[in-house]
């Protein structure tokens, strides 16, 4: 299980999260959600040991995970909101690479590498520079990197982005049969369609702070809304979208 006690993170005494809490289950999907700036990102970052956090902790069964645990990071599977490959190298010489620095033995690395440039439609362009992908087929290498060691946590950061509407729909089934095994899983996502659809339990966040953590199904339940989509408005949405698309119309007209 994975564990967020407190969570707080200040930048120049400002605080970007506070006081955030979960746990995620192993055979659980978490989605992780809120506006732009609320916060998502930066927990993402203290949970991978990208930051530290001002304040709290995180805990893997039961232990405590510091900064640069390398125990925690062999056990981590990453996939990035904003992708940085090395664009001089393939695609499969980015996946050695990263299998490399995982030590993953030779012969089951090339037959990893060789199995996700397969099962995400990749062969075509597997021999061609990262440089001349698209963000989608991008997005696939983040992907089969973040699995090729069999991470037992996964912490996913908008990983449909840019995907094909076939690529999605093997991701979204993918997410289920990882959940299964009993991998830990954290979805950061504005795509409320997708998380409705494979999370179990959410969290809502708005302005840094936690507005509802709860099954998806109670929380319709206690809002009386039909949907994922009308109870996150609600919680983190304060503006009447149809004003402010109206205002935009207007804004448009004038001469």
């Amino acid at each position: 299980m994975l564990e967020a006690v407190g969570l707080t993170k200040r930048y120049s005494g400002i605080p970007a999260v506070q006081n955030v809490s979960f746990q995620i289950r192993r055979g659980q999907i978490l989605g992780y959600l809120g506006p732009n700036g609320s916060g998502k990102s930066t927990t993402v970052k203290m949970l991978t040991g990208l930051i530290g956090a001002s304040s709290g902790e995180i805990l893997f069964d039961g232990e405590k995970v510091r900064a640069g645990d390398q125990s925690f990071s062999r056990q981590l599977g990453y996939v990035p909101e904003e992708p940085h490959l090395y664009s001089h190298l393939t695609g499969a010489e980015y996946l050695r690479l990263v299998g490399r620095l995982r030590s993953i033995p030779r012969q089951p690395l090339e037959q990893k590498i060789d199995a996700f440039i397969d099962l995400f439609s990749l062969g075509d362009a597997r021999y061609e520079l990262l440089l001349n992908y698209s963000k989608g087929m991008r997005q696939k290498i983040l992907l089969s990197a973040a699995l090729l060691h069999n991470p037992e946590v996964l912490i996913l950061d908008e990983p449909f982005s840019g995907l094909d509407v076939g690529a999605a729909l093997i991701l979204r089934n993918l997410l289920k049969a990882l959940a299964r095994e009993g991998k830990v899983i954290l979805y950061s996502s504005h795509v409320l369609e997708v998380v409705e659809k494979v999370c179990s339990e959410v969290v809502i966040l708005h302005k840094g702070r936690i507005v509802a953590y709860d099954t998806i199904e109670r929380l319709r339940e206690l809002k009386a809304s039909p949907s994922l989509e009308s109870v996150f408005a609600q919680l983190a949405v304060p503006e009447d979208t149809s004003a402010i698309a109206e205002r935009a119309i207007a804004v448009m007209k004038v001469q």
